[in-house]
């Protein structure tokens, strides 16, 4: 079956930025306070259930993923880029990266604790986000939580320059928190915690509000 156009285009963005990425949001989580507020509360969420294995879908260099290794969880990473888990896999030899695409999960059903999507689903076109949030419910076990982040808005970016790399050809969406929860509750999930906070003059610098929302198998 021929692979989706946005997928091929994501792969290949993300195999070009793979080590300048990696390099420019290595200690991104030190200042960044309320992206740590929602891991921390994803975490002890799923320590609380009995804990259990996570999967962090889209996880590119590894640094959320590691983050969510040193709170104790049993957490692995996926990503779509070959070149993106070489770069994990150096930097977290002790968690297990896969390559992978969060559309077709290489996961029994029904056996995760969590699952987390950090700015990976904005690759993804609107139209397709019912069949990515299904797949997410599949793979969750009952009262099983999913974390998301993305930027808020309503309008599709063409990413053709990024971490100091041109020629690149990517959309990102952005995504209204209100439509996710619906998508989500659609998908058979209920929304716990939304936050949104407004974009800070970070490296690289935020243009848009930024949404983190964690729910759980209803």
């Amino acid at each position: 079956m021929t692979e989706p156009a946005y997928l091929t285009a994501t792969r290949a963005a993300y195999d070009t930025v793979a080590e300048s990425y990696a390099s420019t949001l290595r200690d991104h989580l030190a200042g960044a306070v309320f992206d740590r507020a929602m891991l921390d509360a994803f975490a002890g969420s799923v320590d609380g259930d009995g804990g259990g294995p996570v999967v962090e879908v889209g996880c590119g260099p590894g640094r959320i993923t590691g983050y969510l290794h040193s709170l104790g969880l049993d957490v692995s990473g996926v990503d779509l880029s070959p070149a993106m888990i070489d770069v994990a896999r150096r930097a977290c030899p002790g968690v297990s990266f896969s390559v992978g695409s969060m559309t077709a999960l290489s996961v029994s059903d029904g056996v995760l604790a969590g699952v987390v999507a950090w700015y990976s689903i904005i690759h993804m076109p609107p139209s397709v986000l019912p069949e990515v949030f299904a797949e997410f419910r599949r793979v969750l076990r009952p009262g099983g939580r999913l974390l998301l982040a993305f930027q808020v808005g309503d309008e599709v970016v063409r990413v053709e320059q990024a971490y100091g790399h041109s020629g690149l050809a990517v959309d990102a969406y952005r995504l209204a928190p209100e439509l996710i929860s619906g998508l989500l509750a659609d998908a058979g999930f209920a929304v716990e915690a939304t936050l949104v906070r407004e974009p800070v003059a970070s490296v690289p610098p935020e243009k848009t509000p930024q949404a983190y929302l964690i729910a759980t198998v209803a």
